[in-house]
């Protein structure tokens, strides 16, 4: 009788150090497994210069379009050089019709009968292509024309040289952390299941 009471005990006492060790077992790979992995990617990026959108200004303001060859955005610079070719050109253009009629008018004021304006017929008579009045319209005319073109001249100007500054800075412009986007595992404690899956974190 006291053999089996004494094999019982030793029976059940390692049963039941059998079931502690177990459950030590599971809850420690429960603890381990439960542990979040995160993995962040790893970004390099090339050292910002503070001087970077001063500089694209500055080529820009010497010779419109160098800027944007700083910036390596080439395929503005053929906008930035028509722009401004086609500002100078009609400033040129306007500016000789204007300069043209003011010295027909100012010949005609002293006088003369020998400009551009007038044709001289067979008998000596002389016909005005254009009058003094007419003179005087067209001077008013181009010398609009010229004032615009002059203006919108350099407004493409100040605006080739605003567009090198402000992507220069965009270029620049760093958001590692405010947008982060990594792969994590992460253990279920109630189905004892793992769940994977991309986190892609994003602050305003």
């Amino acid at each position: 009788m006291l053999n089996k009471f004494t094999i019982v005990s030793v029976l059940a006492f390692l049963f039941c150090f059998s079931v502690v060790a177990q459950e030590k077992e599971r809850k420690s790979r429960r603890k381990k497994l439960s542990k979040e992995i995160v993995i962040d990617s790893v970004i390099t990026r090339e050292p910002i210069n503070p001087l970077a959108p001063s500089k694209a200004a500055f080529y820009s303001a010497i010779f419109p379009g160098l800027g944007q060859i700083y910036n390596k955005k080439y395929w503005k610079v053929p906008i930035v050089w028509g722009a401004m070719g086609a500002g100078i050109y009609f400033y040129t253009t306007n500016n000789k019709e204007y300069n043209r009629y003011r010295d027909a008018y100012k010949s005609r004021l002293a006088g003369f009968t020998n400009d551009e304006f007038l044709t001289q017929n067979p008998d000596g008579s002389i016909t005005e292509r254009v009058t003094l009045d007419g003179l005087q319209r067209a001077q008013n005319f181009y010398r609009r024309n010229k004032d615009i073109s002059l203006l919108v001249t350099i407004g493409i100007y100040a605006l080739n040289i605003i567009d090198a500054n402000v992507d220069a800075h965009l270029l620049q412009y760093n958001v590692d952390e405010n947008l982060s986007l990594s792969p994590h595992y992460k253990f279920n404690e109630f189905d004892g299941t793992g769940n994977a899956g991309l986190t892609l974190n994003f602050k305003f």
